[in-house]
C-alpha cells in the first residue's frame, strides 16, 4: 500500500491534492501508511459498501458484462475483465453516475 501511495503522490500535479477513498482492509490502516502532503485518506465507516464507488463499479460491470460467465482459462478471465473495464470506462455518463 505504501508503494501505491508513493506512486499516487508522484503523479499529483503541484498545487493539486488527491483524495484516496479507503475501506476497512487491513492494509489500509493509517498507522502503518506513509502519506505525502499531497494526498488525503478518506476512510469509510465499517460495513458501508454503498459509500465505496468501487463497489458500485464492480456491481455494474458484473451485471453488464461478466454475469453468468464460465471461463476455461485464467487468460480468458483477464480478457473478459479487460473488455468489461473498457466497456465501462468508455461510457462517461455511467462512470460519472456510478462513482458520484
Amino acid at each position: 500500500m505504501n508503494l501505491h501511495l508513493k506512486e499516487i503522490s508522484a503523479i499529483v500535479v503541484t498545487g493539486a491534492h488527491a483524495v484516496l477513498v479507503l475501506d476497512g482492509a487491513g492494509w489500509h490502516k493509517p498507522a502503518v501508511l506513509i502519506v505525502s502532503s499531497s494526498v488525503a485518506l478518506l476512510i469509510l465507516p465499517p460495513y458501508s459498501p454503498e459509500l465505496n464507488p468501487t463497489e458500485n463499479v464492480e456491481t455494474y460491470i458484473r451485471a453488464n458484462k461478466l454475469a453468468i460467465s464460465i471461463f476455461d482459462t485464467y487468460e480468458n478471465i483477464l480478457d473478459a475483465c479487460c473488455i468489461a473495464w473498457s466497456f465501462f470506462s468508455k461510457d462517461q455518463g455511467a462512470v460519472k453516475s456510478i462513482t458520484m
